[in-house]
């Protein structure tokens, strides 16, 4: 069963929380973080993505970057830009987009959880990201971004959130640049969070829908920590790291969609030739199409709109991984008609987020940058649960959740 932990967070002071909240790390590149920041000295993106107060020239994983997220953090603290809580608190994460909100609850997940797969995964990690997490982790020494998990919705838990949510002013609640909304509670009382922790305790399990690199990263040096303690008791900070835990019922993964960049030495004609062995294809015409059930496509070529049907027999169902979408595009078009068989390190092929609208795929190939795109039907939160909980990883750029969570809204020491 899932541990969830209240902690004592950090938190910015309520008139500052909104310039101090940050987009995560890894959603934006070191020049785009320099102009973020650009007025703000309060964003928390002066420690996550330190490098930002160096010089430009300097390699973001060098040494002298994380010293720099160590200095920062301690100047935030000492400035009182994050003050820590006087006792162990929980607390709800609220998230508005398009007229829905989506209710989190903040606390901290158990290393040991992630070790022994009660925190179920769904996509590989890189060893140099896990790495660069890790570093970041160790010389902070504290969780500064909370990882975005899911549970299985349990009813009682959702009427004592409904219950703070009606009943008490957030602590922060602001609408960011990107028009997505942002809320935020304290629970503090000793009771009501002892309910929450006993209830949380009859979850089976809690899927990580967003952060795999920031989870594992969190997960390892916990566990590094333990193995070099010999007074280890399994209480410390150090054995929990920061999650936002939001009911499976209230989210939404939205497309993740492909561009090509050529169509391996293939005429336009051949190129259909190839589709329509495995596709039934209709012209649709410059009006955007999206995809409208599982195993249709959409696919813009030449100014050219195409609904893409998968024919009988060219996927299986009964397969957690042959029924996703990302894997009949693979097999039946990157792999077998153009070539691309590594997603992960071809330079041949580029992922665009759902986030973006269809506009962008076709804005990508109309300036001549890629030769067509395939956009997709959205994978559903079902899907990413039976395949974690068969032990199956996802291919790559199959989820994209929306809206992100913002860093900074709390922090959580390892000691």
């Amino acid at each position: 069963m899932a541990i969830l932990k209240p902690f004592k967070g950090l938190r910015p002071p309520k008139e500052i929380s909104q310039k101090l909240a940050s987009r995560p790390y890894d959603v934006l590149n070191s020049q785009e973080a320099r102009e973020e920041v650009v007025g703000n000295p309060y964003s928390l993106l002066h420690i996550i993505k330190p490098e930002i107060d160096l010089p430009p020239s300097i390699d973001e994983h060098a040494q002298e970057v994380y010293d720099k997220a160590r200095e920062n953090f301690d100047y935030f603290q000492a400035n009182g830009w994050l003050i820590q809580d006087r006792v162990d608190s929980l607390y709800i994460y609220a998230q508005t987009m398009n007229g829905k909100t989506q209710y989190g609850i903040v606390g901290c997940a158990a290393v040991e959880d992630y070790m022994n797969g009660i925190i179920k995964k769904h996509e590989l990690t890189r060893k140099d990201k896990e790495e660069d997490r890790m570093k970041h982790v160790r010389i902070t020494n504290a969780n500064m971004e909370p990882v975005f998990f899911t549970y299985p919705a349990m009813a009682e838990i959702d009427a004592i959130v409904k219950k703070i949510v009606t009943s008490t002013q957030p602590d922060y609640d602001f609408t960011a640049d990107d028009g997505f909304g942002h809320h935020f509670w304290t629970i503090s009382d000793a009771a009501l969070v002892k309910e929450i922790v006993e209830l949380f305790s009859k979850v089976p399990y809690t899927y990580v829908a967003d952060g795999h690199h920031r989870t594992a990263a969190a997960a390892l040096v916990g566990n590094e920590k333990k193995q070099n303690n010999p007074n280890h008791t399994g209480m410390e900070e150090y054995n929990f790291f920061l999650a936002v835990h939001f009911p499976s019922d209230q989210l939404t993964i939205i497309d993740y969609n492909r561009v090509v960049r050529d169509l391996n030495n293939l005429t336009k004609e051949e190129f259909f030739e190839k589709l329509e062995k495995v596709f039934e294809i209709e012209a649709i015409g410059s009006e955007i199409y999206k995809p409208n059930k599982l195993h249709n496509f959409s696919m813009y070529i030449d100014g050219t709109w195409f609904s893409l049907t998968a024919r009988e027999g060219t996927y299986n169902d009964k397969d957690p991984i042959g029924v996703l979408d990302v894997t009949v595009l693979s097999q039946l078009v990157l792999d077998n008609i153009l070539g691309i068989t590594d997603l992960r390190t071809s330079k041949r092929i580029d992922f665009v987020g759902g986030i973006r609208g269809l506009g962008e795929l076709k804005k990508r190939v109309d300036s001549g940058e890629m030769a067509a795109a395939f956009a997709l039907y959205p994978v559903s939160l079902q899907q990413l649960i039976d395949i974690a909980d068969s032990g199956n990883i996802m291919p790559p750029k199959t989820t994209w959740f929306e809206p992100k969570l913002r860093s900074g809204l709390v922090v959580h020491k390892l000691d």
